[in-house]
Order: C-alpha cells, then structure tokens, then sequence
C-alpha cells in the first residue's frame, strides 16, 4: 500500500503533466537554494516551472499519462521544468542558467510528444523562438509582396519607356 506522501505526489506530477505542452528533465545537483529560487524566477517569467519530485512517482505518473518513458534520464538530482507554451523559451533560460552557474545540465525531456536525449533537449535552446520566427516569417512576406510589386510595377514603366524612346526616335528623324 502506497504512502498518502506518494499518492499526493504522483497526483501534482499527473496535474503538472496535464497542465504542460511537455517537460525538460535537468541535473541540478550542487544548487545552492538561493540559485535555484533564481532558476525558478526564470523560468516562471519563461511561462515555465521548475518542480523537484522522485524520480519513481514521475516514472509512474509519465506511464499513466501514456507518455514516452524517461527511464534512462530519470536518475540521481532530478529536476522536472514543465512549460506551458513554448519549449524554445524554457530550454533558452536552462541554457543561459546552466552557463551561468555551472551546476546544472539537460539529462533530457519530452518534447511534441517524443521523448528527447540530453543533446536533443540541449538543441531546442539554439532554436528561434515563436516570437523571432513570426518576425522572420513575416520579413520573408514583406520581401516576396516587394518583390512582386516591384515586378508589377516595371510592366507599365518599362512600356513608358519604350513608347518615350520611339517618339524620340521619331522626333529625331
């Protein structure tokens, strides 16, 4: 029979695990408390959450959920960072602390529903985030509709000035 402690606690992992688009699994071992409230503060203002539980509950609360298995990741000084939105923004903040603080590290994550290496979840931090791709996305638009006006433009002009240079031509002769 499992502790009222564990059952609480697998309860607020399937409640995190529902609320969030996905998780990031972080080696946070050597964190002072004080860094790790800093780490939290970040992440928080990323649209993410830093929470600490045993690594067990959430094993058992991923295969609840029907969500790939972390098995391999899910070892030592675990930290588990559920995002809310995007994924790019809390793994840029886990990057930026980690370099930072020299104590903590991506041991891996689940990501649009798959699970991901240390190295996978690393490489989401090097991504565009959503805001930066709507910006790059829309240049490419604002480039392309340039383009085409400048295109739809040069008809008539180029045609002005061939018509200009025949009456000229004419007025010479």
């Amino acid at each position: 029979m499992p502790s009222k402690s564990n059952v609480d606690m697998l309860q607020k992992v399937s409640n995190s695990l529902e609320a969030s688009q996905g998780v990031f699994v972080v080696d946070y071992h050597g964190l002072s408390v004080k860094e790790t409230q800093e780490v939290r503060r970040a992440l928080r203002n990323a649209g993410a959450e830093m929470k600490v539980y045993k690594n067990n509950i959430v094993k058992l609360a991923l295969e609840n959920a029907g969500l790939p298995s972390l098995d391999d990741a899910l070892t030592g000084t675990c930290a588990y960072v559920f995002f809310e939105k995007d994924p790019v923004d809390a793994a840029k903040v886990i990057k930026e602390e980690s370099e930072k603080l020299k104590k903590m590290e991506f041991v891996g994550a689940i990501a649009d529903g798959k699970a991901l290496s240390a190295e996978e979840a690393k490489a989401y931090a090097d991504l565009p985030n959503r805001d930066q791709l709507m910006g790059m996305l829309a240049g490419l638009i604002s480039g392309f509709a340039r383009d085409i006006a400048r295109c739809v433009n040069e008809v008539p002009a180029g045609l002005a000035r061939s018509i200009n240079a025949v009456s000229e031509q004419k007025q010479a002769a």
